[in-house]
């Protein structure tokens, strides 16, 4: 049973502020006990956020796992923005990785998905952005994509879909990564 946008007063991890979804998810699980797994995403965000932001958000949600522990609450870090490693947003993703490491918390890495196509070979340090564009000769340009040039070299080994803000391959990725994520969520041991 997936609910997708049931909160009222939030709709993603910055909007309308960086603290609104913490109340409306409360207010939510309150009012459906049945609720077992929450996950909020995070729109463009991260890539302005400040340590202290990203901080508010991990103590959020440590708060939240704190009163609700009958509910599995599941992390995210922000798409890529083409900034690269050396940017704020990798900085902020990275943030929220330790943490998640070091608390052995449930993170759904949206960074890290868009950031490798399916052959593993990575674009984050090529300034990749959620679209899958990259520099692929250090120019400054975004001036290929990974998940187009994956696709016209892979016919019939991905489906075309209508996925938001980038290309049907990342979509996939995406949806593999989910199903992993509910099916490891629910019990299942991953082999």
């Amino acid at each position: 049973d997936l609910r997708d946008t049931p909160f009222s007063s939030a709709s993603d991890l910055g909007a309308p502020d960086r603290t609104a979804w913490e109340s409306a998810t409360r207010t939510y699980l309150n009012a459906h006990p049945e609720i077992n797994v929450v996950i909020w995403s995070w729109c463009g965000q991260v890539s302005s956020a400040t340590q202290a932001d990203i901080n508010t958000y991990l103590t959020l949600m440590s708060g939240l796992e704190r009163d609700f522990p009958k509910v599995s609450f599941v992390y995210m870090t922000g798409h890529l923005d083409g900034t690269g490693t050396s940017g704020n947003l990798y900085q902020r993703n990275e943030q929220i990785r330790s943490y998640v490491r070091a608390n052995k918390k449930i993170l759904f890495d949206f960074a890290d998905i868009e950031s490798y196509n399916p052959d593993g070979q990575s674009f984050v340090e090529k300034n990749a952005n959620d679209n899958c564009d990259y520099d692929s000769d250090g120019n400054g340009s975004l001036d290929h994509n990974w998940a187009t040039d994956w696709q016209n070299t892979h016919p019939g080994q991905w489906y075309d879909c209508s996925a938001a803000h980038t290309q049907p391959l990342n979509g996939n990725l995406k949806a593999y990564a989910a199903w992993w994520l509910w099916a490891r969520v629910a019990g299942w041991s991953g082999t």
